[in-house]
Parts: structure tokens; sequence; C-alpha cells
């Protein structure tokens, strides 16, 4: 063996020779207290129905959102993210099951706060897909276009119903123009001045999202391309970022969260306000598929997908993954 001097004379492996010494030098780091489990809870129903589209995921009872909301705080999770699936009958053009005290999402909101209290941070979605019979995140005019200011008073009854259900955060996620000020007000003029907003600032307009239309019954007709972001576009997210900030966002997301890490990274960088990223179902739903297939190892590209996420700058990582994570995380 030929040697040339002291070549090569730096030698990064030397910090990556042992599991201890990799760990010791772990530039990020992935803690329970980074997970926010997304949770789907659906009206009628008297056990828990699978979803075919996310294998391991389900649309929850009362009572198993319940233990999931109890198993998730007992794994060191942060939050949970409510989703309500309401009756196909109770659908209508305005959504206003969203916006009834008695709807399933509220009525979900106050089971959990009673079960765990503030031992988990209790996030609700401020949308209205989930409740309207066209599928669209807001009320369409005559000619079916979503109308963004209707909308918006639409999205300010959301707020107050669910903020008295016992919502510590609300989460616009319709993309509506000015809905971070408007629900600010909405919450400032009813008494929950306590009640965060943690604005879905980035929301592309992706394709997976597929696996997610199942799991929360979507009537959805059309797309929604002329609200939510362009996948081409990345200086319109920095400006969706100056506009929720300006209107009183106290925490801010990227979704999805994979394919734009980039935009994540940006995002981070250019604030001082927590940062979340949203791992959804179509993410989920390709590492289920090829780990069942053989082609990749589960675990590990679950681990491996979440600390990409935490490395581009997400503080907060809504996950379907999250207690299982964060049971494994404690095991360390």
């Amino acid at each position: 063996m030929t040697v040339y001097g002291n070549f090569p004379g730096s030698r990064p492996r030397r910090l990556r020779t042992t599991p201890t010494m990799r760990r010791m030098v772990a530039e990020t780091r992935l803690d329970e207290a980074n997970l926010i489990l997304p949770a789907f809870v659906r009206e009628g129903v008297d056990a828990p129905v699978a979803i075919s589209a996310m294998p391991g995921v389900q649309q929850h009872t009362l009572d198993t959102l319940r233990k999931a909301a109890v198993d998730a705080a007992s794994a060191g999770v942060s939050g949970i993210m409510l989703f309500g699936v309401p009756e196909d009958e109770k659908k209508d053009g305005r959504g206003t099951a969203g916006t009834d005290p008695d709807g399933i999402l509220q009525v979900a909101l106050r089971a959990v706060r009673e079960e765990v209290g503030d031992d988990l941070v209790i996030m609700s979605d401020l949308c209205l897909d989930e409740y309207t019979d066209h599928g669209h995140c807001g009320v369409l005019t005559e000619d079916g276009r979503v109308d963004n200011d209707v909308t918006l008073e639409r999205y300010a009854e959301m707020a107050q119903v669910q903020a008295d259900a016992g919502a510590h955060v609300v989460g616009p996620s319709g993309m509506m123009d000015g809905q971070v000020g408007v629900i600010r007000d909405a919450l400032d003029q009813t008494g929950h001045e306590d009640v965060s907003i943690l604005a879905y600032t980035v929301k592309y307009s992706s394709a997976f999202y597929g696996p997610f239309r199942e799991a929360v019954g979507s009537s959805l007709r059309g797309d929604r391309k002329t609200y939510q972001q362009d996948p081409a576009n990345s200086r319109e997210s920095m400006r969706e970022l100056a506009l929720d900030l300006e209107e009183g966002a106290d925490m801010v997301m990227v979704k999805p969260a994979g394919p734009y890490l980039d935009v994540l990274a940006k995002v981070a960088e250019s604030v001082d306000v927590p940062v979340a990223a949203y791992q959804i179902s179509g993410e989920y739903s390709m590492i289920e598929a090829a780990a069942e297939k053989g082609w990749i190892d589960r675990d590990a590209a679950i681990m491996e997908s979440l600390t990409g996420i935490r490395r581009a700058g997400a503080q907060m990582i809504l996950t379907y993954w999250a207690t299982e994570v964060a049971q494994r995380l404690a095991r360390r």
C-alpha cells in the first residue's frame, strides 16, 4: 500500500464509528415533544372503521378516540389534531354540521378535553370540507366558485364553537385569503383570547392527499387548485407567511412535509414563531405500502422521514405514527 504522507488528513468517518458516537454528535434530535397525532372521529358508528388506504389508521368512535388521546399523552406526544367525519345526510352546501355545537367535531373536542385535560394540546381542524355536500373548503357561489369572504364568516363561527368545545388551538386549513385575521378577531371578541391559531400557511394542492379523502369521507367534486397553492411556486409561500403573521398567527405550518422540505426550510429560517409540518396521508401510505411489500425497512424509513422533516426546521410534526414513534423514542 502506498502511503501519501498523512493523506487523507481529515477523516469525517471517525465520528461515525459507533452508535454511541453517532448519537453524541447528531445535529438533529427527534423528541416525543415534537410530535402531534392527527385523529379522525366518525359520527354514527359503534366500532372503529379501518381506512383501507391508510393501514393502521382508523376512523374512531368517541370511546376509541378517548383511548387514543390517553395513549398519545402517556407516550409523551404533545398534541392531537381532530378531524370530524359527520353522517352523510348532515352535509349541506354551507357545512352547517361544522358550526353545530353538537356536531361530531365539537362533541369529540369536549370528550377529549374531559379525558386528558391539558395533558395534550387539543387542536381542531377548522375547515368546511368535511361538512359540505360538495366537498370544498368553503361556501360556493351560484356558478360553483368558492366564495372567499362568505366562507370567512363561516370560519369565524367555527372558531367560536370549537373554542367553546375546548380546543386549545384551531387550525384553519381552508386557504382562504384573510382567514387568520378573521378567526383571530372572532376568538378575541368571544372571550377566547388564549386560544392559539396554527395557520396552515403553506398548503399545496397535492396528489398526496388521496388517502385522506377516504379518511374524512370527502364528497369533493373537482379540485382545490383555485385556493390551495401551486406546487410549482415557492416565493408565493413567503407572501402567505407574511400575511398570516401580520394577521396574528401564533404558529405556522407547511403541508405536505416531505415533498416540500425546501419550502419548510425557508419558512423556518424566516420566522420567530413555532413552525409545524404535516406528514400527510400519502406520505404515510407510501411507506406502509412499500414496507408491506418488503421493499423497505418500515421502522427505519419512518424515523428517517421524520428526522428529515425535523432537520429542515419543523419544531412540530403532525404524523399518523406519532404515538408509535413516541413510544419508540422513550425506549432509547
